[in-house]
């Protein structure tokens, strides 16, 4: 992650995975705080857009600490999560995922957590009813892969929900969102935790194709419903299908 240029291929891979790793124990604490706590509605946002119904299995591609997994565990659904990162792995493990009341009591579980790699997912052809992926489309080499990987794997009429950043399509909250993204999260990011990775996530956004490209891709790989939502006033996208 040095210099200007975004790393492609391989060297991509590497990197992000180390990348991590490093950023891991505070990762969670600097979601937070960059988005002003807005990640978590976000969140509950692509939980309820998949529409399923309880006790569904749903796949979290790229887990991360298992914020995602913590929420589709409330909605009573089925997480299993997985991530590259042996470092947002062990986080992810360092707490309950959830903790449901019933009939008085306040039971703790914990869900299947998979180290792999989602554009090669350890597990059978049609063997979710629920994909969803938080903020790391913009890291995985080829989404057109990605998306292919998640119709194998999705049952016909499974749902997929996929969040991730964008840029504001408003002029003025164009500029507000650059100097933040660009200045202010690298900034803060550095202090907290790995100065190089916050500079780096801002400039990741350049690897996204435009939203109506992104959803023509979906479409193309077995989820002709898709949709993208834009939310909070453009900073963040939902991207939302159904398995044909």
């Amino acid at each position: 992650m040095k210099g200007d240029r975004l790393p492609q291929g391989e060297e991509k891979v590497i990197a992000v995975d180390s990348m991590f790793d490093t950023i891991a124990p505070r990762y969670d604490l600097l979601n937070r705080m960059l988005t002003f706590g807005m990640d978590v509605g976000w969140r509950k946002k692509a939980v309820s857009s998949l529409d399923l119904p309880a006790g569904s299995v749903v796949l979290d591609l790229a887990c991360g600490t298992g914020d995602l997994c913590r929420g589709l565990a409330a909605a009573r659904l089925r997480p299993v999560g997985i991530d590259r990162s042996a470092g947002m792995l062990a986080a992810a493990r360092s707490l309950p995922l959830w903790r449901l009341r019933r009939r008085g009591r306040r039971p703790e579980t914990t869900a299947p957590l998979v180290r792999g790699d989602a554009m090669r997912l350890p597990v059978p052809d049609g063997s979710a009813d629920g994909i969803t992926c938080g903020f790391a489309l913009r890291n995985v080499v080829s989404l057109g892969n990605l998306f292919a990987e998640c119709a194998r794997v999705l049952r016909p009429a499974g749902r997929l929900a996929l969040l991730d950043v964008c840029e504001p399509a408003n002029p003025l909250l164009r500029t507000g969102h650059s100097l933040y993204f660009g200045r202010v999260v690298p900034l803060v990011g550095g202090m907290v935790s790995d100065r190089a990775a916050y500079r780096y996530l801002p400039k990741s956004l350049a690897y996204l194709p435009p939203g109506p490209e992104m959803v023509a891709m979906l479409a193309g790989a077995g989820f002709p419903d898709a949709r993208r939502q834009v939310l909070s006033v453009g900073i963040a996208q939902l991207l939302t299908g159904t398995r044909a």
